[in-house]
């Protein structure tokens, strides 16, 4: 089965149906919320794009990605996530220099060397053999690093949850990765449409699970994608307590405690 030609027919058969989805993700976007969450202040726009970007989910990206988990047996789709992560690797690299991480750095350089030669282009991943550790970074982690808040909580059209600093940070992140600079237009979107499909695929099961789990999924996944990068900025280990500033009645600032994070291991 040809992935790329059955992603764009079903994108095109969807299409009447996306652009009816945008109009009401835009139209909520006009509600207002009471009471707010301080970090979610567009909670009425992100909610209703957020139903879009579900919508969008359900035409395209989660039948094309069970597609391709059924036709492309494990070891394949292992190696084409590998290959992926072995690129990303590169962006990580030149992101742990920029945080002036000498140790994640250097590992991050030896990942790339080590899959790039004897794995054979990043499809196999001896450097994790060799425990050769991978430490994800990208620039709006970077900008976090550097102590850039990261702003209210935004969901973007077809990408999905963000922050604002997120979200200022993703043209250098396009532009940083190593697939931006494949010259061939037509291989550099293959590449781009197997790399959203191979993403999706992973997170299959994931989506499904939460879903279930939570009795608002939207406010579930905001909390979760928040701590997820407060985590990511502080390396696992983020302030057991943060001080945010919300307007009482009077209209007066008063400090506020956010609830610990637990930590996790990037």
């Amino acid at each position: 089965m040809n992935i790329q030609r059955y992603f764009q027919n079903r994108l095109g058969r969807a299409s009447a149906l996306l652009g009816c989805a945008m109009l009401m993700a835009l139209s909520s976007g006009c509600a207002t919320v009471g009471q707010p969450d301080p970090h979610d202040p567009w909670e009425g726009y992100n909610r209703g794009m957020t139903r879009f970007n579900n919508t969008v989910d359900d035409a395209v990206f989660k039948p094309v990605a069970t597609a391709y988990k059924k036709v492309l047996p494990k070891p394949v789709r292992t190696g084409v996530s590998n290959f992926f992560g072995n690129l990303g690797d590169v962006w990580s690299f030149i992101n742990n220099v920029l945080q002036a991480k000498p140790e994640a750095a250097l590992s991050s350089f030896w990942r790339v060397v080590v899959n790039s030669t004897i794995g054979f282009g990043g499809v196999l991943d001896p450097a994790t053999d060799m425990r050769l550790q991978r430490y994800r970074e990208d620039f709006g982690q970077t900008l976090g690093y550097w102590g850039v808040p990261s702003g209210p909580y935004f969901v973007l059209p077809l990408l999905g949850p963000s922050t604002l600093r997120d979200t200022a940070a993703l043209p250098v992140d396009f532009y940083g990765h190593p697939l931006s600079y494949v010259n061939d237009v037509s291989l550099r979107n293959s590449l781009s449409v197997v790399r959203i499909i191979d993403t999706r695929a992973q997170l299959l099961d994931v989506g499904n699970l939460l879903d279930a789990a939570a009795l608002d999924p939207y406010t579930f996944r905001r909390d979760a994608y928040l701590q997820m990068r407060r985590n990511d900025v502080h390396d696992g280990n983020p302030p057991q307590t943060e001080e945010r500033y919300d307007l009482d009645e009077k209209g007066q600032t008063l400090p506020v405690q956010a609830a610990p994070t637990s930590q996790r291991q990037k």
